[in-house]
Formats: C-alpha cells, sequence, structure tokens
C-alpha cells in the first residue's frame, strides 16, 4: 500500500469526500475524531458508511476513530466497515495497536497509530515492532502532546520544532523504523505556504519519513512530488545496486569519484523498492 500523501476530511462532509478523490491523494483519512463535534458523530458514522459503501479504485480509504478510551470505538469500526486501515488517535503503545487488532477480526483494515499524543506515548514509541502484522506505519502529532502538559506551542516562531518535539519526532521516526513500517510525517499547518510546505517535505525525506498526511488539497502534490524518488535518484540507486552485484565479495567500492559501502547499498535498494510501489 502507498501512502505518499494521506490527506484527512472530516467525516460529515460528504461532498468534501467525493471532491478529494480527485486531489491525486494516495490515500483519504475519513475523520471521525478533530473535526466532528459530538454532535455530529452518529450523521458523519452514517456518511463515512455512505462512502464506503461505494467502490473507490485507485485511492485507500481510512477511517480516524476516536480513542480507544472514548467509549466509541464498537460505534466507529461499525461505519468503518470495507475501509482499507483505521488511523488510531492517542495510541499509547504497541498494545493499543494489538487492542485494535483483536477488534478487527474478520477484515483486512490496516492499522495506523498516532503515536505521540500523549506523555506517556512517548515511552511507548520503541514497541510497535511485532504489536499486530496489520501495522501499516507509525505517525504522529505536534499539536495534542504540548496541550496535553500545557507547554504554549510545539513550534518556535519560524515554524520550526522545538527541542522537545524534535525529540518526540526523531522517535517516532526510528521507532516506525525499528518495527520495519512506513514513517509518516505529521501535519504542515500553514496550507497556504507552498513554499514552506516544500521545505518541510524535503528535510522529512532526507531524514527518512516515506510519507505524510496532510490537512488541504493544494498539499497533495507538493507531499507526492516531494515522497517520489527522482529519475536521478533512482538511476544512482540503479548504479550504486549494479555496482555491488558485480562485486559480490567487495564490502566497499568507488562510484563517480565516491567510496560506497553497506549502508549505500541498503538505501539504494530501499529507494528502488519506494520508486517501484509509486
Amino acid at each position: 500500500m502507498r501512502l505518499r500523501s494521506m490527506l484527512f476530511v472530516p467525516g460529515d462532509r460528504p461532498e468534501r469526500m467525493e471532491k478529494a478523490l480527485a486531489t491525486g491523494a494516495d490515500a483519504l483519512i475519513l475523520d471521525l475524531e478533530d473535526s466532528v463535534s459530538p454532535t455530529k458523530k452518529a450523521q458523519a458514522r452514517d456518511d463515512v458508511a455512505a462512502f464506503l459503501a461505494r467502490p473507490h479504485p485507485g485511492v485507500a480509504r481510512w477511517v480516524r476513530i476516536n480513542p480507544l478510551d472514548s467509549g466509541m470505538t464498537v460505534d466507529d469500526l461499525a461505519a468503518a466497515h470495507g475501509a482499507d486501515g483505521i488511523l488510531l488517535p492517542k495510541s499509547q503503545s504497541g498494545e493499543d495497536v494489538a487492542r485494535l487488532d483483536a477488534m478487527l477480526a474478520g477484515v483486512s483494515a490496516r492499522i495506523l497509530p498516532i503515536a505521540s499524543e500523549t506523555p506517556s506515548a512517548v515511552f511507548g514509541l520503541g514497541s510497535y515492532a511485532g504489536c499486530s502484522p496489520r501495522l501499516a506505519g507509525v505517525t504522529w502529532g505536534a499539536e495534542d502532546l504540548p496541550a496535553a502538559i500545557g507547554a504554549v506551542s510545539s513550534r518556535e516562531e519560524d515554524g520550526s520544532y522545538t527541542a522537545p518535539y524534535e525529540m518526540v519526532r526523531a522517535l517516532v521516526l526510528f521507532g516506525a523504523h525499528a518495527a520495519g513500517v512506513a514513517p509518516i510525517e505529521t501535519v504542515y499547518p500553514d496550507f497556504r505556504n507552498l513554499e514552506g510546505l516544500e521545505r518541510y517535505c524535503a528535510r522529512a525525506m532526507r531524514d527518512g519519513f516515506t510519507g505524510m498526511m496532510a490537512i488541504h488539497p493544494t498539499q497533495v502534490e507538493v507531499i507526492n512530488r516531494a515522497f517520489s524518488p527522482s529519475d536521478a535518484a533512482i538511476e544512482h540507486a540503479r548504479q550504486v545496486v549494479a555496482a555491488f552485484a558485480a562485486n559480490p565479495g567487495a564490502g566497499a567500492l568507488q562510484l563517480d569519484g565516491k567510496m560506497i559501502d553497506a549502508p549505500h547499498l541498503k538505501q539504494a535498494e530501499a529507494l528502488l523498492r519506494r520508486a517501484g510501489a509509486a
């Protein structure tokens, strides 16, 4: 399942769901949590269920349910029947993913936990390896955690993260890779600033994230482009793989005047896998 771009759509706005299909997003996240007020939860479930009842080939359809301790999980999952995946907010650890897995018996949906939204969740970021075969990735959020601890903001004036949240972002990144699943970067809230989004995406791609969530349709094209390997990067990766294939006993080689070794081969193989998925 390709997850370069995952676009949030409010669960109580069916007209936006239809429009979102044309954005080019790899996945839509039909939201039953933050974007839906308590009085509209029931209607949102009906709208999401109706949307999922119709086929939409070429776009993965995910549903963000309410947290496991909200008392709404059973109703949310009933509405999410037919979804390709479940986005789990306020996930505390791999144990929460395992709990949700058990509740999904008989369906094939994957699970993507938002794994950083409470202080205790930060200490569970190394627990996702092996928690469930449904685990598709790990993502994070930069808004709920500062609110939970009474922080003024998670960001500096220029939009970059303050030190505590840079640490959390890194732990999510390494926790996902340790679990062998996709690390998904959090949203970029300033949706009108596409140049800023481009820089944000480039940094995420550089650091090892493989996809990103979006809050506005205009962000999708930028995100898809950023997380799709360029032709030059693909060609270089092929050359690295070919060089080691031609020299199977070599630990290090020279390519284009630079030394390459086993980590470069791993990077090249991972890039070609992403290119193949795209």
